[in-house]
């Protein structure tokens, strides 16, 4: 438990100090699909913390957090939890600013893929775990 908690503090730390879109509202996209906000408030409709809304649902089959969905399968060369994925969500700003793609495979281009790997392993995969501690 000690683990998860430092984990997660640690994700914070390289989020808030390391992440060059401070204030910028992050966006999920696979190719014109839209597949939610990264970083919006866990009550707007858009965000992926939103759980009960569409793109934070775990049983929205476009949700990433739908680990038998398209984007949210272990499986699926286009979800952020294949760790071998070159497929995953691009990360774009309203101007079309690319920042990688959100995914655990480290050679995405996003910057804390790696920290997102450790939480996803450190939970098992268990992704109502992995969306509590990157949304909180």
């Amino acid at each position: 438990m000690l683990n998860f908690k430092i984990t997660s503090l640690v994700f914070l730390f390289f989020i808030l100090i390391f992440n060059p879109s401070w204030g910028t509202e992050l966006l999920l996209f696979d190719n014109k699909k839209f597949l939610g906000c990264m970083n919006c408030g866990e009550y707007e409709t858009g965000s992926i913390c939103n759980e009960y809304g569409n793109f934070g649902s775990e049983y929205n089959s476009d949700s990433i957090w739908n680990e038998y969905g398209t984007y949210g399968s272990e499986y699926s060369s286009n979800s952020p939890w294949n760790e071998y994925s070159s497929s995953a969500p691009k990360i774009v700003d309203r101007q079309g600013n690319y920042y990688g793609r959100f995914s655990i495979n480290i050679y995405s281009g996003y910057s804390q893929s790696s920290d997102l790997a450790k939480i996803y392993n450190s939970v098992d995969g268990d992704l109502d775990k992995v969306r509590d501690i990157f949304c909180k």
